[in-house]
């Protein structure tokens, strides 16, 4: 990443490296068929087959706490029938009824969740997992500490949670109680006063007592773990992590320019071994699984993913100011961690899978950050094409104060001026109206000739003069070409001459 901020860093503001979505999911010892039969036998003294009366029962006692938690906090409670996105339901209550902090609303559906059921045959009833609908609640919050949020818990055994936050509403509070200055638009960063301040901050993210925060949430809204669940605990797993690298550009013209090689790179360059390279693993002929590059154009812009198995990396434009390579991790065990372990009776350090609980949110932090750093990296050799676009677009149109006609690329006579001002023997000394015009037109021995060719030359200088391509040496009658010039000029020769019959050739086979 080092590199890309170089070899752009004059249209950079700066760069933050930030969770974004980030998704916990709360287990409970009763989890398993096992446990759940242990619990209802041992624990509470009843029978199986009484499993799906008890289960009414809890379910509709979740059902009036949830009812209770909106009311008492004075915010609706919504039944939704249909499919919607709830979050931006969720916004647009929030901001219609002005709500700054605490709950905003309840939603209940009916969903299918991984849960359990009676299942008969041979010998006693006994229980099994499987798929069912059930009432699900969704407590949209505006949290002091972590923002906007919401906790999703369903009514059917077993309980498990779901707590959704946001890394970047987490950050702005963190800044806000700092007192830095930033500019914010939605879920990204336009600027940054002091933004290695604000990557610092970001990591203290994955170092918080997430079992205690994830906690709190899961008592306040699951009066079970009161008093028939207690002392039962969630164990808290990151079900899915979002981490965001964004680089801040001083203005959309700066990354439109720059955008469309990048992406254009990315979806013909970076091969199957690339992509695992970028999330630190290498390909090897055990790999089981897809590896698949996805280009998609939206509303918004256009973004690449590559995905392997059920991980991948992605890099889109934000807002059209903000360049965002995302690593997002649902399956952590594709990734090693290094745990003290015991091994026939020995203790030692083994890299062995990385398990999916929340003490190892801070592994997933450095793999990511890792992983967008080396994306990155790759992108950074792209060069900006916009400043030769800008520059052919001056070639074509009129220059002024005087007005002078621009320059037609694919006209063969401005193709024969440009060569002959670019002779090597003008780099010297200059060149004269006399060298170019014998270039162009030829000696000729007509006196009545030459001075209309002449006085055609020096109106071709005005021209490239006015488009400052060439400029006058002091106090002769000579004339040299500038650095634009050379650029501009060269650039036209080695298209006609060279790029475009190859363009050509292969088009047309």
């Amino acid at each position: 990443m080092d590199r890309f901020i170089v070899h752009h860093r004059d249209r950079i503001l700066g760069t933050l490296a930030c969770f974004d979505r980030v998704i916990f999911k709360g287990h409970l010892p009763i989890s398993h068929p096992t446990g759940l039969e242990t619990f209802f036998t041992s624990w509470l003294g009843l029978k199986l087959k009484e499993f799906k009366e008890v289960a009414l029962h809890l379910a509709g006692r979740l059902k009036e706490h949830a009812q209770a938690v909106a009311q008492q906090a004075g915010r609706p409670y919504q039944y939704l029938n249909r499919p919607v996105r709830k979050e931006d339901l969720a916004r647009q209550i929030a901001e219609r009824d002005g709500v700054q902090r605490g709950l905003i609303c309840v939603f209940g559906a009916v969903e299918p969740v991984q849960a359990f059921r009676l299942a008969y045959g041979e010998g006693r009833p006994r229980l099994a997992s499987d798929w069912r609908k059930c009432l699900v609640h969704y407590f949209y919050l505006l949290d002091p500490e972590f923002g906007f949020m919401h906790v999703r818990r369903p009514t059917w055994f077993p309980f498990t949670m779901q707590v959704y936050v946001n890394g970047h509403d987490w950050l702005a509070r963190r800044m806000n109680r700092l007192r830095l200055i930033f500019q914010r638009l939605d879920n990204a960063f336009l600027s940054i006063a002091r933004p290695e301040r604000a990557d610092h901050l970001a990591r203290e993210f994955a170092r918080l007592d997430w079992p205690e925060v994830l906690g709190r949430f899961a008592h306040r809204f699951n009066p079970l773990l009161r008093d028939l669940l207690n002392p039962m605990t969630y164990y808290w797993v990151t079900d899915q992590a979002e981490y965001a690298t964004d680089v801040m550009f001083r203005s959309r013209a700066d990354l439109q320019s720059l955008y469309p090689g990048l992406l254009r790179h990315a979806t013909l360059a970076y091969r199957a071994e690339d992509v695992m390279r970028f999330l630190g693993r290498k390909l090897h002929a055990h790999f089981q699984g897809e590896i698949v590059s996805d280009l998609k154009h939206r509303v918004e812009g256009a973004r690449i993913k590559h995905r392997v198995k059920r991980n991948w990396i992605k890099m889109y434009d934000k807002h059209g100011r903000i360049l965002r390579v995302e690593t997002v991790i649902n399956q952590t065990r594709e990734f090693k961690v290094r745990r003290v372990t015991r091994f026939r009776g020995r203790v030692r350090a083994r890299w062995t899978p990385m398990p999916k609980g929340v003490a190892f949110l801070d592994r997933t932090e450095r793999i990511c950050r890792a992983a967008n750093r080396r994306y990155l990296d790759g992108l950074a050799n792209i060069q900006d094409p916009g400043a030769a676009r800008r520059a052919l677009d001056r070639m074509a149109a009129p220059a002024y104060p005087r007005r002078r006609r621009g320059f037609n690329p694919a006209d063969p006579d401005d193709a024969r001026l440009f060569a002959a001002v670019l002779r090597g023997e003008h780099v010297i000394a200059g060149f004269r109206n006399r060298q170019v015009r014998e270039a162009l037109f030829g000696p000729t021995d007509d006196r009545l000739t030459a001075r209309r060719q002449a006085a055609c030359v020096t109106r071709l200088f005005n021209r490239l003069h006015a488009h400052g391509y060439v400029a006058k040496i002091p106090h002769t009658h000579r004339w040299r070409v500038t650095d634009l010039g050379r650029a501009a000029m060269s650039a036209v020769l080695d298209v006609r001459d060279h790029a475009f019959p190859a363009a050509f050739a292969k088009a047309a086979a």
